[in-house]
């Protein structure tokens, strides 16, 4: 009887000292004895970046399976595919979004140059570029306490690609007025950043735009899977000058008098919602890496932990002809029709209506070259202009022979399609005729072009276990 009494208390024990035992023991893996993982049980809510729309996922026949007048195999090759959702602009990337840009780029290198310059300058935290020396990296001023990890890396000689001892002082101000300066160094720094006076016209001083690269790395995943193995010799590294090719205007039609948009298109404020062009397909690749740069950024600087941002890319080609769809089956054009016309005579797109005639007709909504985004109607997902305006990359490489051998789930060449010199461009341009603009219509260009009718726009894919969408605030 003392027997059975004895293993009574011990059982017990066992299960008084069991008891809410998982609080604060590390590698617990459950709870009172059970795989329950830890965290909130809400399912994922996709937030929607600003600008872009969903796009819900679904099949569709990719092709021109409406009508094909020139009946090329190339073009004209229809099939049944389905896409996963994903966010997408809802109109193309502006000349304002891409200065933000290229602004951003040219202000990282200023920073760096002055760091560099500033040495050991001993700046004081939070210093307002009184001189030179406040532009010190942030981890050689005084008062910036180096946490134990960046104490580890720097005693083991920095970690290769990153060196958290050269992380600039983004807090300080930059000035590009001369008669702010704030000491001769500085101006030796930023005058460096310019054109010298012998290659200036009428003595403009003009930053050397050619200096300006965004600097980026990205994986290649097929070959790292191919062969078995990740790794740091798998990454692809990127140095891309960002700035536009502005001469696109004069070197695409040497015969008509386009000097007054070579002159102002990028730069004027009369063209800030205008769509970016002379653009090429690399510098549209690291535009989307800047942004999901800037996104993960912020969302690491907050308190609250906001999980990685997802990446930010081009569209598929099969992604861009199912958005601009809109949700019509073998919709001829993104509103459906056959028609380029509205009831009342209006045109529903930027392009060419007639043969020599590009005037415009604010009454029939034309214009003479590019338009404002967003001028036209939109399409059943809320995508504006994805007919005429201009034609935009995607991430898709162009082949006769594309459609024969792609999936028919989420259709994609991998991240090989770099390889390949010819780009698919979609959706018609100002300069082209009612036919270019087909949602089935395929073009092309070379990665490395820069054209005065082609831009572009991103997406961001929608994890499918994602609820739904919440809306970012401006």
């Amino acid at each position: 009887m003392k027997r059975i009494l004895l293993i009574l208390l011990s059982t017990t024990v066992i299960v008084s000292c069991s008891k809410g035992g998982g609080k604060g023991i590390t590698g617990n893996p459950g709870i009172k004895g059970e795989l329950v993982p830890r965290g909130s049980s809400k399912s994922f809510i996709a937030e929607r970046p600003y600008g872009m729309v969903p796009i819900p996922g679904g099949s569709f026949v990719m092709g021109m399976a409406d009508q094909d007048f020139a009946a090329t195999p190339e073009k004209a090759m229809p099939k049944t595919v389905t896409v996963s959702s994903f966010f997408m602009d809802e109109s193309e990337i502006t000349n304002a979004e891409y200065r933000l840009f290229i602004n951003a780029v040219r202000d990282s290198i200023a920073r760096g140059l002055l760091a560099e310059a500033a040495g050991e300058g001993g700046g004081e935290e939070g210093g307002d570029g009184g001189s030179i020396a406040d532009y010190a990296y942030a981890g050689k001023k005084t008062g910036d306490e180096a946490s134990p990890y960046q104490k580890f890396l720097e005693s083991q000689g920095g970690r290769d690609g990153y060196d958290e001892s050269k992380k600039l002082d983004k807090k300080v101000p930059l000035t590009y007025n001369t008669s702010a300066y704030p000491d001769e160094k500085y101006a030796e720094v930023l005058e460096s950043m310019y054109l010298p006076a012998e290659k200036r016209i009428n003595n403009e001083r003009i930053i050397d735009w050619s200096k300006i690269k965004y600097n980026y790395q990205w994986e290649d995943v097929m070959s790292a899977v191919k062969d078995k193995d990740r790794g740091a010799n798998y990454l692809k590294k990127e140095s891309i000058a960002v700035y536009p090719d502005t001469t696109v205007w004069v070197k695409d039609f040497n015969y008509a008098y386009n000097e007054p948009l070579f002159d102002q298109y990028f730069w004027h404020q009369a063209y800030r919602e205008y769509p970016v062009v002379g653009v090429t397909w690399d510098q549209a690749r690291a535009f989307c890496d800047f942004k999901t740069k800037i996104k993960s950024d912020y969302n690491s600087s907050l308190k609250k932990k906001k999980q990685k941002a997802m990446r930010f890319r081009l569209p598929t080609e099969a992604e861009w002809e199912y958005a601009a769809k809109g949700g019509i089956e073998n919709a001829t054009y993104p509103w459906g029709g056959p028609y380029l016309q509205d009831d009342r005579g209006c045109y529903l797109a930027n392009f060419k209506p007639k043969r020599g005639s590009y005037i415009e007709d604010e009454k029939k909504g034309n214009y003479t070259y590019t338009a404002p985004v967003k001028k036209f109607p939109k399409n059943g997902y809320g995508l504006y202009d994805m007919a005429g305006n201009v034609s935009e990359w995607t991430e898709s490489p162009y082949s006769n022979s594309t459609y024969e051998f792609s999936s028919t789930l989420n259709p994609y060449l991998s991240n090989q399609a770099y390889k390949e010199a010819k780009k698919t461009v979609r959706g018609g341009s100002w300069k082209d005729v009612g036919y270019l603009l087909m949602t089935g219509y395929r073009d092309w260009e070379r990665k490395d072009s820069a054209r005065s009718y082609v831009g572009f726009r991103t997406v961001q894919d929608i994890p499918s276990g994602a609820g739904k969408f919440k809306r970012t605030t401006k």
